[in-house]
């Protein structure tokens, strides 16, 4: 498999990095790994297995040229599009549509559809959303990947913590989210159980969190 991951020096896509790259189970997985400065990752630039490429999300050529012969595209942050286009969505559903990539995973916020309960979700849809997801760059993003016609997993994150244990409950689109924070080995380890079984999760939004979260006010750190 030829996994292209776009942002690759944040924190979570670091993660999955290291795990690709370190764990049998992924040795036949090649990575492309796309920023706008390929000098953070000079630590791999010798590896067989990794290819660094330089470039800007929101440019539309960047990202078409960099999923050239790749099986999956995972973009490790999430889209804050502040011109009201969505330029990092829409560039990468026509890179895959262009390089016929039916695989893409977009990071995304919990709260797009209203669907987390309590006083948290309250705190949370005031704090990333002014009160408001409708019409917001992350709500637009998951539409545009459902439209879209192509394979996508929209992940909701929760709030992230450093921590090292690995644990979450996943929730699906329509259904209340559980939860408030999560670690960032909690994401990557969702984002790897993709790259191992490109049909888990498919067509689909889902929301990870720690559910000994759960009913909290506040996240976790």
């Amino acid at each position: 498999m030829n996994l292209l991951i776009l942002a690759a020096n944040g924190q979570i896509a670091r993660l999955v990095e290291e795990r690709i790259l370190s764990e049998d189970n992924f040795k036949s997985v090649n990575l492309t790994l796309f920023l706008r400065n390929a000098d953070r990752l000079a630590d791999l630039a010798t590896n067989p297995r990794v290819n660094l490429i330089e470039g800007d999300l929101n440019k539309e050529a960047d990202v078409v040229k960099a999923a050239q012969g790749q099986d999956l595209i995972f973009s490790a942050v999430v889209d804050h599009d502040d011109t009201g286009s969505n330029r990092p969505t829409k560039d990468i559903i026509k890179a895959a549509q262009e390089n016929q990539v039916d695989r893409i995973i977009e990071t995304s916020l919990l709260g797009l559809y209203n669907e987390v309960p309590g006083e948290f979700g309250r705190w949370n849809n005031d704090t990333c959303f002014g009160g408001d997801p409708s019409g917001s760059a992350p709500v637009l993003a998951d539409q545009l990947l459902k439209d879209s016609g192509l394979n996508y997993t929209t992940l909701r994150l929760p709030w992230l913590n450093d921590r090292d244990e690995i644990k979450y409950t996943i929730t699906h689109r329509n259904e209340p989210y559980v939860g408030v924070s999560g670690s960032r080995k909690s994401i990557a380890d969702v984002v790897l159980k993709i790259v191992a079984d490109p049909n888990f999760a498919a067509f689909d939004s889902i929301g990870m969190a720690d559910p000994d979260t759960q009913g909290l006010d506040r996240p976790v750190y």
